[in-house]
């Protein structure tokens, strides 16, 4: 199974890789792990990438695939990948149909986690922690009881600073006009899969496992 999955913020699809990665053994590829280890390792690459984070720029198109590359390469990988966060745009998905092609492996599906925007909205803006338990809990979606639990734990329910109307206005903004459009582009690959993303995790992941043929 080798996969990019495509949604707005909050349309669950680092949740839905994490499932398919802990039930079926597939790495989940995220770019902002991938710099993570890199800059942790002292690679070249990620002395690279860390020059530039020191800098307050961002990491250039050509050191984050680079890292994909390696990634991509790793014995893990050779049966499948979950990339989580990458492409984020057209220039990237080209740039990606390279790297595969060069290392001799093929996309199987671009899975789109699809969520109406006003869902989308709540789900982050209503996000909390339970300071006492840890615990992820929503203002909007959770059930009461659970919030009741944490508050009479002696709970209070914490919001992230970024996690604001404000705030996932623009990210949701820049998802349009940036990331959207990788939808017609692995549509017109034959790639496009289209899952419903409303619904508790286990009903959405098995329309995931069917929209790419793994049910």
């Amino acid at each position: 199974m080798r996969i990019v999955m495509l949604g707005a913020p909050g349309s669950g699809k680092g949740t839905q890789a994490q499932k398919i990665m802990a039930e079926r053994g597939i790495p989940q590829i995220s770019t902002g792990d991938l710099l993570r280890a890199a800059v942790s390792s002292g690679s070249e690459l990620g002395r690279r990438a860390k020059a530039a984070m020191d800098a307050g720029e961002l990491v250039s198109d050509d050191i984050v695939l680079g890292i994909i590359r390696e990634r991509l390469s790793s014995p893990d990988a050779a049966n499948g990948f979950i990339l989580d966060g990458y492409p984020r745009n057209g220039a990237q998905a080209e740039a990606l149909d390279r790297v595969l092609e060069d290392i001799g492996q093929s996309l199987d599906a671009a899975v789109l986690m699809q969520v109406d925007f006003d869902i989308l909205v709540k789900r982050v803006t209503g996000r909390r922690s339970c300071s006492k338990t840890g615990k992820l809990l929503n203002i909007h979606f959770s059930p009461q009881s659970e919030i009741d639990a944490c508050l009479e734990a002696g709970g209070e329910l914490l919001q992230r600073a970024d996690d604001n109307e404000d705030t996932v206005a623009t990210r949701l903004e820049v998802y349009r006009s940036q990331t959207e459009p990788l939808i017609e582009f692995y549509r017109a690959r034959g790639l496009l899969r289209t899952v419903d993303a409303v619904g508790d995790v286990d009903e959405v992941y098995r329309r995931v496992l069917e929209a790419v043929g793994e049910a």
